[in-house]
């Protein structure tokens, strides 16, 4: 049964069941709220406070500045940097030029920096200070370097400061600071519609070679209108930002629908339960979009208390299932329902998320406006009735146009149902009788980090670059803190000898840190296929039994 033929299908009362995007450009949003808002405070951070105003005129001197080195419409800009107003008027300024924003993890190394600044075509990237030697040992061309702290105070912002993040560094030529890169003359306006790209995420995949997924501002709008409706937000809704901006969850809530709407955004840099909890009391937070595990942190903290939580009316997220205990256990202790949704990459965050008053715990949620999502059996592609277990496809406005450069890898994530494009996620799951859709399993190989996807065949390939690896299977295991992490089962070289400990070590120096596995076992040979390929369906499923055992 499809969304709309399920009479049990549940929809919110007076919520419209689809929605008119938007033809206008992200930049638009900025412009509309700055000259409703101007003097509203946008972004607040670490006791700095930027206005609507002041937001947009950096946004408009910055890309006068990237203008000036040739930045044109369909260019890529890589956003390099921690959470924090430099990456939002970097985005803004990419925008304003008809540009396409390549958001970053700040946790990769040079190395991984490199293939994705040749693989998207980037000359040009705003980063951080602390990144800087990095950005230019991976080969950037052009850098625009913020000390990300700068106009921060200690005093006014209430909470620790993250260390590590107040760099001053000595430039190449032809680099330039932020500050510096501001007192450029605002560039014109670039003519943008909703079918211009604008923002390429990377994901990976089975063969660990990262993917960009191409959006375009028509599909980033579903989510950002889609959003506020959803959780009936309005201009005077505080929302604090925990999850990345490289993240799309983190981007599209914590972001977009904020300025598109007037409210202000509480950045914080980087995770810290106490200081996001006493933000949200002396900040007065209305919305938070977070992962499970910063829920799961903050609340065993010995310093929580509910009432800290009292000003918030919505605790929205994703990137991995809340379990069902603690999304009781916040009900019971707060009175605040967890609004679970899903989503990928491909998607540009939620394509399914819970209704506000009736949420069903442990659960995807329902397909958003204007979103046919379905149940296919993952050998014929027929639709499964409810209760049964298929793969997830989604058709919706908010679905990514493709791979970037990858037509093959498009053409395999796509099928055509009924005259309508779905994509193939590659997530196992069964819908219920009223319409709500529950993960189980994923058919892709991936261990999901506290939201964060690990691709096991990239960390795979890193590891057989070891002098003491002979062959490496990376496998998912639960992790009560984290969802899961990431395990290694290593056959070492003969003659060789090493350590779990020496080869995370070594990996830290090779790939981002929330990739590197959390720990080793050694094994004399991995079980095959009968193809040839390493089992790792098989090891795994022995690792988590071996887990439930003890």
């Amino acid at each position: 049964m499809t969304q709309s033929a399920n009479p049990h299908h549940y929809w919110p009362p007076h919520k419209p069941k689809s929605l008119i995007i938007p033809h206008t450009g992200l930049m638009h949003n900025l412009k509309v709220t700055s000259e409703r808002y101007p003097l509203k405070t946008a972004l607040w951070y670490y006791g700095r406070s930027l206005s609507y105003r002041e937001l947009r005129e950096q946004a408009e001197r910055l890309a006068g500045h990237l203008a000036a080195q040739g930045v044109q419409k369909g260019d890529r800009v890589a956003l390099w940097l921690q959470n924090s107003p430099a990456w939002v008027v970097g985005a803004f300024a990419a925008w304003h030029l008809g540009a396409v924003v390549v958001p970053l993890a700040p946790m990769l190394q040079a190395r991984e920096l490199g293939f994705f600044l040749q693989d998207a075509g980037i000359r040009v990237g705003v980063v951080g200070a602390e990144l800087y030697e990095k950005a230019k040992a991976g080969g950037l061309g052009h850098a625009v370097v913020a000390n990300v702290l700068h106009g921060t105070d200690r005093e006014t912002a209430g909470i620790p400061i993250p260390d590590g993040l107040d760099v001053e560094v000595g430039l190449q030529s032809g680099d330039i600071s932020l500050e510096d890169a501001l007192q450029a003359v605002p560039a014109p306006a670039a003519d943008v519609t909703s079918d211009d790209l604008c923002v390429m995420p990377y994901t990976s995949g089975t063969t660990g070679l990262p993917k960009g997924c191409m959006h375009t501002h028509g599909s980033v709008q579903a989510n950002v209108f889609g959003a506020a409706v959803w959780v009936d937000g309005n201009a005077e809704d505080v929302f604090l930002a925990t999850m990345p901006y490289f993240h799309v969850t983190g981007f599209v809530n914590s972001l977009l629908t904020p300025v598109t709407g007037g409210g202000k955004v509480v950045l914080m840099s980087r995770w810290d339960r106490d200081a996001a909890r006493e933000l949200i009391r002396d900040q007065g937070v209305t919305v938070w979009t977070n992962t499970p595990t910063m829920l799961i942190d903050m609340m065993a903290s010995p310093n929580f208390r509910a009432e800290d939580l009292r000003s918030i009316r919505n605790i929205t997220g994703g990137g991995a299932s809340l379990p069902e205990a603690l999304g009781q256990k916040l009900l019971d202790l707060t009175g605040i329902r967890y609004i679970e949704g899903y989503g990928l990459s491909e998607t540009m965050a939620q394509s399914h998320t819970n209704p506000k008053d009736r949420q069903k715990l442990q659960c995807m949620g329902i397909p958003l406006f204007n979103v046919d999502s379905r149940i296919v059996d993952v050998d014929t592609l027929t639709e499964l009735p409810a209760g049964q277990v298929g793969e997830v496809i989604i058709h919706g406005p908010q679905v990514m146009k493709g791979y970037w450069n990858r037509p093959e890898e498009t053409d395999k994530t796509f099928i055509e149902i009924d005259g309508k494009k779905f994509l193939r996620t590659g997530d196992l799951g069964y819908m219920d009788d009223e319409g709500y859709f529950f993960f189980t399993d994923r058919l892709k190989r991936m261990v999901n980090v506290s939201g964060m996807k690990v691709w096991p065949a990239e960390v795979e390939n890193k590891l057989h670059a070891h002098p003491a690896i002979q062959e490496a299977c990376v496998i998912a295991v639960p992790d009560e803190r984290s969802g899961e992490h990431a395990r290694a089962l290593i056959v070492t070289k003969q003659g060789h000898r090493v350590s779990g400990e020496e080869i995370e070590q070594w990996a830290r120096g090779q790939m981002a840190s929330y990739k590197v596995p959390r720990d080793y076992q050694f094994v004399d040979s991995l079980p095959r296929s009968p193809t040839g390929k390493v089992a790792w369906r098989q090891l795994q499923e022995q690792a988590r039994a071996q887990m439930q055992q003890g």
